[in-house]
């Protein structure tokens, strides 16, 4: 199994704040599954739109690998000044 959590407008539009799901090999695999999802997982996750994922709370980029424990954060880009 692996956490994901959804964080700012994610956990807003999605109605949940964090699930658990079984482990996938990669992000994009996990991706692909909330996705399928349709309706507002897959309008919010296309790749036109603008977000970041985090695995372990080290941000990734592209496909990475998932592990059986991990914890995935899906969340809006950051600002800061």
């Amino acid at each position: 199994m692996i956490q994901v959590l959804y964080f700012a407008r994610f956990k807003e539009v999605f109605g949940v704040a964090q699930e658990r799901l079984p482990s996938f090999d990669t992000t994009d695999a996990l991706l692909k599954y909330l996705i399928d999802r349709g309706d507002v997982w897959a309008a919010e996750l296309d790749a036109s739109r603008s977000w970041r994922m985090a695995v372990n709370q080290q941000v990734v980029h592209g496909c990475a690998a998932l592990a059986d424990g991990d914890e995935v954060a899906i969340f809006p880009p950051v600002t800061g000044g």
